[in-house]
């Protein structure tokens, strides 16, 4: 399977003056799983929005495999973007929701789910937080992208529904490169192949999980 390279440079942004991001570097390949940690006000959220290009920096440098990507209208179709707001129309059946955004190749696989078979005539205004917190990151993973960047995918959700949602991650990640940031924690280290930590500023390998309780993150070394 042919792999896909993303890289991101030149990201800068600051908020009332205060720097948030300088001079951020990202590469990630198909196949790989990159586990995103930084202190709440990092900027975790707002390094995604700018890759997905919600918010703007004009300094940013975006290039799959060797061409570039900045300001194109196929970025969309290239990069999925799972944030922490509703996307779904409320108005939308479930069902519709689904058949609207996946492929009809893997609309099958979509629904044979035991937590969405008895959803799929509701409304999407009438879910529960974390029945539609695991709609949206269901129909973000089973998407066309290239690549996808997960922000929260295990809010909200009962520890069955973080279950499966660990497993499709895994799953679309032979496909896929997936850069996901969760207060989860353990299930963030537990699945990535790859870490990095977002502090003043700075984006930072890391190399050991010891080195998240070096940098401030976590403090109880017995979880590790």
């Amino acid at each position: 399977m042919k792999k896909h390279v993303l890289k991101i440079s030149g990201i800068q942004k600051s908020f009332n003056d205060k720097l948030l991001l300088s001079d951020i570097y990202l590469e990630l390949q198909t196949g790989q799983i990159m586990g995103l940690f930084g202190r709440n006000g990092s900027g975790k959220s707002t390094l995604f929005k700018i890759i997905f290009g919600i918010v703007t920096d004009f300094d940013k440098s975006i290039f799959i495999d060797g061409i570039s990507k900045h300001n194109s209208p196929t970025l969309i179709c290239e990069i999925s973007y799972l944030h922490q707001n509703q996307f779904v129309p409320n108005h939308f059946s479930v069902f519709k929701a689904i058949r609207l955004s996946i492929d009809k190749q893997k609309l099958d696989a979509f629904c044979d789910d035991g937590f969405l078979k008895s959803l799929f005539n509701q409304k999407v205004r009438n879910l529960s937080f974390g029945e539609l917190r695991y709609l949206q990151v269901k129909l973000i993973l089973f998407n066309q992208s290239k690549f996808v960047l997960l922000d929260e995918p295990f809010s909200g959700l009962s520890p069955k529904m973080i279950e499966i949602v660990f497993k499709l991650i895994k799953e679309n990640s032979k496909e896929k490169g997936i850069f996901i940031t969760d207060h989860h924690y353990e299930k963030v280290i537990e699945i990535a192949t790859d870490l990095r930590m977002l502090k003043n500023g700075k984006l930072s390998i890391i190399s050991k999980k010891a080195e998240l309780i070096e940098n401030g993150y976590l403090v109880n070394p017995v979880i590790l």
